[in-house]
Formats: C-alpha cells, sequence, structure tokens
C-alpha cells in the first residue's frame, strides 16, 4: 500500500449526502473565487444536494463552462431519462452556464463525436471534476476493465449498470446499452477531483477506492495516483474504512 497516496488524497466523513453536497458545494464555490472556470459535471443521485445547494445559492455561473462526463446513446436530449434532460432539470434551468457541454447521445457518426468531445475537453481544461462511483468501483461510464490512458469513448454498459439503472426506467429493456464516456485519462487531467459516495451500497467501492491496490478493475483506484483529489462520503458510505482514514 502507497502511504503517501493517502496523504494526498483528502477524505471527508459527513452525516448524511446532505451534509456531503454541501461540503462538495463549498469547494466549487471556493474554487470559483480563486478563478475557477470550468467545471466537470456528474450525474445520478449523488450530486443532486450539490446541485440544490447551487441553484439556491448567489452564485453566477453565466461565465462559467461546464462538461458532463457522459450520455446515453439513442436517448433524445428531451427524452426524462437522458442526462441533458436531468442537467436542465438540476442545474441549468435555474443557473444557466455561458458554455454547457454534454455529448450528442444521437450523434450518427460516433467517432466524429468522440473527436468533438476531446477536442472540447482539450480546449477547456477542467478546474474542478465532480465524480461518483458505482458498486463495481466505475467512474461514469468506466467499467471495470477500462484502459487508464483511455479518453472520451463509446461504452459497452455492464449487466450491473444496467440493472442498477433499470429503476430510473419503466423496465430493464428501456435502458440503453451504450453510452459516450469521458475516458480515464480525461478524468486524471482535471486540476481537482471531488469523488461523492453515499450508501451502504457503496460501502465496498470506497473501500477498494481509498485502500485497495490500482487497477483497471477498480477504475476509481486510479484517484490514488492524482494530487488533489477529495472524497466526500457520509458515514454509512465510509463503514467499512480503516478509522486512520476517517475525519
Amino acid at each position: 500500500m502507497n502511504e503517501e497516496v493517502h496523504i494526498i488524497m483528502k477524505i471527508i466523513v459527513t452525516k448524511d449526502n446532505i451534509e456531503g453536497g454541501t461540503k462538495a458545494f463549498e469547494i466549487i464555490k471556493k474554487g470559483m473565487e480563486n478563478g475557477d472556470k470550468v467545471l466537470g459535471l456528474a450525474t445520478g443521485s449523488s450530486p443532486i444536494p450539490m446541485y440544490d445547494d447551487m441553484c439556491d445559492s448567489d452564485l453566477d455561473f453565466s461565465d462559467m463552462t461546464s462538461i458532463n462526463l457522459d450520455e446515453y446513446y439513442g436517448l433524445k436530449p428531451d427524452n426524462d431519462q437522458s442526462y441533458h434532460y436531468f442537467m436542465q432539470k438540476h442545474l441549468f434551468d435555474k443557473k444557466p452556464f455561458k458554455h454547457s457541454y454534454i455529448p450528442n447521445g444521437m450523434a450518427k457518426d460516433i467517432d466524429e463525436e468522440v473527436d468533438r468531445y476531446n477536442d472540447i475537453i482539450a480546449a477547456n481544461p477542467i478546474d474542478i471534476q465532480i465524480l461518483g462511483i458505482g458498486r463495481n468501483g466505475h467512474i461514469a461510464f468506466n467499467e471495470p476493465g477500462t484502459p487508464f490512458g483511455s479518453l472520451t469513448h463509446k461504452v459497452q454498459l455492464t449487466e450491473s449498470t444496467i440493472k442498477a439503472n433499470s429503476r430510473f426506467f419503466d423496465n430493464e429493456d428501456e435502458v440503453p446499452r451504450q453510452a459516450i464516456c469521458m475516458g480515464i485519462k480525461s478524468i486524471m487531467q482535471s486540476k481537482k477531483i471531488v469523488l461523492l459516495a453515499f450508501g451502504e451500497s457503496k460501502q465496498d467501492a470506497v473501500k477498494a477506492l481509498v485502500e485497495g491496490p490500482v487497477t483497471e478493475e477498480v477504475p476509481a483506484s486510479i484517484l490514488q495516483d492524482h494530487p488533489d483529489v477529495t472524497v466526500i462520503c457520509d458515514e454509512v458510505a465510509a463503514a467499512k474504512l480503516d478509522p486512520k482514514y476517517r475525519k
């Protein structure tokens, strides 16, 4: 185990996801005060309290750029399960950004869309990247086995991810099987990373992220090699962590 890694990685354990969202919001606010202009954003339940705080704040994002991690392939932007729709509902309708980039899930040429998105990320270096984590340690749709050197790419979703996401659809058959996703190398190029993890289902993933070996079988474990990572998790998600990592 690389002890230096755990000195670098900051772990904040909160009472619940609401307090965790506020901690993440405070990091964004401080970053903006220090001149940050580009936010990497995530979807899913974990960042919603943070987005609520952003919407309720007096912060002005009209000179900011956002770049989302991923989008389902095959869902139109106005589909209520698309990540375009999610971001509009939870953030952009109340707090518009100067530029908001999300992969085009309806692109006819996937390779062309992947290249376009890589160019967007290269032209707009991410100051703060918000992440969630899957039960199997995935970040965004970068599933176990995804190369650490990957850039934006089309992915085949695993059965575990399809099953986890099926709760948002009428039935599992409606869950898209593919997505366009920012790669792990792209994520690691962000200047600061804030990962949110809440609930019992994330206990094993959080432990592997913080204490486990760096392996492509746990994509989030690569964050141990990033110089500025903050992990925000509630007491339940942190329950399996060695006490020395809990603050």
